[in-house]
């Protein structure tokens, strides 16, 4: 296949080397559904199962069936995805291998999982969150589904415990597909099944396109996206051993939907730089090599993370101001409804990079409705499911991390807030600042201590609100019973130096809040047509929900960020009544918003 690299791929080369590598291709699952739009009932029972190609590696500890209720068992291709960690007695990295299943439904769907070293004594599949009723039978696990998840399957010994985090089998149950592409349109630049390689290793996207890789598809090279706009990655296919596998830069009106990005062999999953109303979408990323982050956002705004499943083997989100080539401040980014697995660093990590020589800002970042399923990292100086570290002079502002489950994790520790400078920083980070964890469940025995730890007077955490955390089925606030010399912070457990201010434990019931909220977001925004289009409202005073009236086709709102976010389907400008509520009132602003063309 060739790379035109100007234009991107051309239609009639595209076409061509997709033929020829059909030649060598296998069926080893069964597509079931139709190549176009799909207007068929959401609710009707409905399965697809894609191929997968001859030369992709396979896994044999796990066999997969699926079926609709009544209907014939289809076989689910299992992959092989690589894991890392580090031996923490020779820093060495120990590289295993696991097992990747994917199939798409609509209404209910049946699975039934084989483990191929014989009976099963025991067990679970996570996240727990979803209390997913399963039943064991000899080398057998089946259970149903009614809406898409991303579950982990893992077998214990015969107690129910000890279970195996490696050689486990990742499910991924995805939504079918609402839109395909026609294989001649001019564009989109078209991956059929088959694996696929490309000049340069590099499929560079132009304005205005789309890359699909339909199921079945694999492609061994990066989607980059950079200095453009309105264009996009969609589909069920595989990005497979590249250099990284996405990379958003310079560029605006950008959607990654869909994809599974397996065994980079370096670098990212998905780097977003300097970039602006970018949306990721159901992505599920796999990574064993040396500084194998999920998805990186450097220096970006009004930025869309959701639905994804990040198994890294460094940071699986990690939010920065400046890095090499991207500058400015970063803002206004959403990561929800996401499942996160650190096997080296952490779940999320946030403010290391930045400008010292002029100083940037990361502010308005929301966390809500996470699962966090491992944290396993031995430096105690790169601990924390949840990092806030800032250096290089970044502040860390207005930040929300609500509705989180953290289950049982090996090695780390819960939380670390600290504004530091370490081996990457050319100065301290200039401080931390309202910060409002609510709704956060860890149930383990692992946990180090939690670390709150400002730099100095002039560079503190400040504003630190905790509500309704909860360790072990404990809600610990500052009016618990407790022995009258223990600090509230003794009961997490977690260490808070004398540059932390105004740090607050509230229970559920507890008002946050003292003073009705303030609309601090913009009163002015602008979408364009058919591109995905995000916009987060934000308030002071520790709001707790929020809602929306008067939005156009295509966007919906999220109560419990306040993300206005979809596609808007047609153009002219409206008035949206958007509001803020906390436990003292409500504030209203009338947002202008208007829907360009492309």
């Amino acid at each position: 296949m060739t790379d035109s690299q100007g234009t991107g791929l051309s239609r009639r080369s595209l076409l061509q080397a997709a033929g020829a590598t059909a030649a060598a291709y296998t069926l080893l699952g069964a597509a079931t559904g139709t190549a176009s739009a799909d207007d068929r009932p959401e609710a009707a029972d409905r399965l697809v199962v894609y191929p997968v190609p001859t030369g992709l590696p396979l896994n044999a500890s796990f066999s997969v069936k699926a079926r609709t209720p009544g209907g014939e068992w289809q076989p689910v291709p299992v992959l092989r995805a690589r894991t890392k960690t580090i031996n923490e007695k020779t820093g060495s990295g120990i590289v295993r291998s696991s097992s990747v299943a994917n199939l798409d439904f609509t209404g209910t769907v049946e699975v039934r999982v084989t483990s191929s070293k014989g009976a099963v004594p025991s067990a679970r599949i996570r996240p727990q969150s979803y209390d997913i009723a399963h039943e064991v039978s000899g080398d057998s696990i089946t259970f149903s589904l009614t809406e898409p998840r991303n579950l982990s399957i893992e077998i214990g010994d015969a107690d129910g415990g000890a279970f195996d985090l490696y050689d486990n089998l990742q499910l991924h149950a995805n939504p079918i597909e609402k839109w395909r592409p026609e294989e001649d349109d001019p564009d989109v630049i078209y991956f059929g099944p088959g694996i696929h390689t490309v000049t340069d290793n590099v499929v560079k996207v132009p304005s205005g396109k789309t890359v699909y890789l339909a199921g079945g598809a694999v492609l061994k090279a990066r989607v980059e996206f950079t200095g453009v706009e309105n264009a996009r990655l969609l589909g069920r296919g595989i990005i497979y051993d590249s250099d990284a596998a996405t990379l958003v830069a310079f560029s605006k009106n950008i959607e990654i939907d869909g994809i599974l990005a397996l065994n980079p062999k370096t670098g990212y999953s998905c780097t977003i730089g300097q970039s602006k109303q970018v949306t990721v979408r159901n992505l599920h990323s796999y990574s064993f090599g040396q500084w194998g982050d999920g998805i990186d956002v450097f220096s970006s705004e009004d930025v869309l993370i959701e639905g994804v499943f990040m198994r890294n083997s460094d940071d699986c989100i990690a939010i920065y101001a400046h890095r090499w080539d991207y500058y400015g401040d970063c803002r206004n980014v959403t990561v929800r409804n996401s499942t996160l697995w650190a096997d080296v660093a952490h779940p999320v990590n946030m403010g290391t990079h930045g400008n010292p020589e002029k100083p940037e800002v990361i502010e308005n970042i929301v966390f809500s409705n996470i699962d966090v399923l491992q944290h396993r990292e031995p430096q105690v100086l790169y601990q924390g499911c949840f990092a806030l570290n800032p250096g290089d002079s970044n502040l860390i502002r207005n930040i929300r991390i609500q509705d989180v489950r953290v289950e049982d994790f090996t090695w780390g520790q819960l939380l670390n807030m600290r504004v530091m400078a370490n081996r990457y920083n050319a100065s301290p980070g200039r401080g931390i600042e309202d910060v409002y964890v609510r709704n956060l469940t860890y149930d383990g025995t692992h946990a180090s201590m939690a670390i709150l730890t400002g730099y100095d007077a002039d560079r503190p955490i400040k504003n630190l609100t905790f509500q309704n955390l909860s360790v072990n089925g404990t809600v610990v606030h500052d009016k618990m019973k407790k022995p009258g010399w223990y600090l509230t912070t003794d009961m997490v457990p977690m260490f808070a130096n004398e540059h932390v201010q105004n740090l607050r434990f509230l229970d559920a019931d507890t008002a946050a809040a003292t003073t009705a909220p303030e609309i601090t977001s913009s009163a002015e925004v602008t979408a364009t047509k058919k591109r995905v289009f995000n916009h987060l409202v934000t308030a002071s005073a520790l709001p707790t929900s929020f809602a929306a009236e008067g939005l156009p086709k295509g966007l919906s709102f999220d109560t419990k960020t306040g993300l206005i976010s979809g596609v808007p389907s047609v153009p002219g400008s409206c008035t949206v009544t958007v509001s803020a509520t906390n436990s003292a009132g409500t504030a209203t602003q009338s947002l202008k918003l208007t829907v360009q063309h492309p």
